[in-house]
């Protein structure tokens, strides 16, 4: 599934410092802006310690995790919309993303200056959303006039223009289109052709500090601030530290600095639920393996992700919840016990099944 997360935000908030943490690679990360011109891709496994129970069960040679891309892309500044700074180009990679992580900057370091000159996340956050507002009334600007003319000759459905002059009324007001879907009840489907980009979904990462991740007053005030999206706190500059280090190392410098989870393994997490993805396991004397599907798809839907044929040729699915395999210990035990069951292709898939697909081409 070629779905991918871009990373947006002013410059000099730690966005590709983030993004070296996030893919183990080493991209350009300077104090100045415009230290990114190319956008960045780089994928990313999602942490799965059921992949390394289904392993030992099946004695499987490899494991397969889930992955998420990221894509990091270049400051935005005042103006973007309008195409300063390298404002189109920018625009156009955010539009090739599925969602948006906004990168904030909530740390305090005098030796990285801030574009504006003064830590404010409200600030920043409304500069780039202004800037992708303002993006997404100059398509809608261009886009209802022809629809107006398509509805006046039965070309296209009134439904599309009035949810085209809903979204422009949500904009205008200075709110994003995924912020408002649900309060002004917005028909998502006649806009999906438009590619607004307040539409897709938002993500925060506060880049922080010790003050910040140790204050869970200050981290619930930022989180109202920014729902119904979800937020991420992490110090980007740990994270680099972090991937740097054994699994062992990584872990104890986690435990000493009272963190259950790396801020990377959070993102990731955070990430694919924003993306509306879950995962279903295979596994075999050769590999455990996760694949990403959208909630909501049907069990040919899922097999169609491991081979087209799978899904044109679906009979059933072997299927047996990831719990119920481990309480039982082994697949035929867990026939045994009539945990495993057959389904047909109406059967909308959980995460965490456990499956085989039967198929006949």
């Amino acid at each position: 599934m070629s779905l991918s997360i871009g990373f947006v935000g002013l410059p000099n908030v730690g966005k590709s410092t983030l993004f070296n943490a996030i893919t183990r690679q080493t991209v350009l990360a300077a104090n100045y802006p415009f230290a990114t011109i190319e956008p960045n891709v780089g994928i990313v496994n999602l942490p799965d310690e059921r992949l390394d129970k289904l392993a030992e069960i099946f004695g499987s040679q490899k494991i397969l995790p889930a992955t998420v891309s990221f894509v990091d892309i270049a400051g935005i500044v005042k103006g973007a919309s309008e195409g300063e700074g390298l404002g189109n180009q920018f625009l156009a990679n955010i539009r090739e993303s599925s969602a948006i992580a906004q990168v904030v900057r909530v740390f305090e370091d005098s030796d990285v200056m801030h574009v504006d000159g003064k830590i404010d996340p409200a600030s920043d956050m409304e500069t780039i959303n202004t800037e992708l507002i303002l993006a997404d009334m100059q398509t809608l600007e261009r886009a209802i006039p022809r629809v107006e003319k398509e509805v006046k000759g039965k070309k296209t459905d009134k439904e599309v223009l009035d949810a085209m002059q809903a979204a422009q009324t949500v904009l205008e007001r200075g709110d994003t289109i995924f912020s408002s879907i649900d309060s002004d009840k917005l028909d998502m489907d006649n806009l999906q052709e438009l590619n607004l980009l307040t539409a897709k979904p938002f993500i925060y990462v506060f880049n922080s500090d010790d003050a910040v991740l140790s204050d869970e007053a200050k981290q619930q005030e930022l989180r109202d601030m920014v729902a119904p999206a979800r937020a991420v706190f992490l110090d980007a500059q740990f994270e680099s530290e972090l991937v740097e280090l054994s699994e062992e190392e990584a872990q104890e410098m986690l435990e000493m600095a009272g963190r259950e989870e790396s801020g990377m393994d959070q993102l990731a997490r955070v990430g694919f639920e924003t993306l509306g993805l879950q995962t279903y396991l295979t596994a075999g004397p050769k590999e455990a393996r996760a694949w990403t599907i959208r909630v909501g798809d049907t069990a040919p839907e899922a097999a169609g992700v491991i081979h087209t044929d799978f899904q044109r040729g679906f009979i059933r699915a072997e299927v047996v919840s990831f719990e119920d395999l481990v309480a039982a210990g082994s697949m035929a035990e867990a026939k045994a016990q009539g945990k495993v069951r057959l389904e047909g292709k109406d059967y909308l898939m959980q995460d965490g099944d456990v499956v085989e697909f039967r198929f006949n081409v």
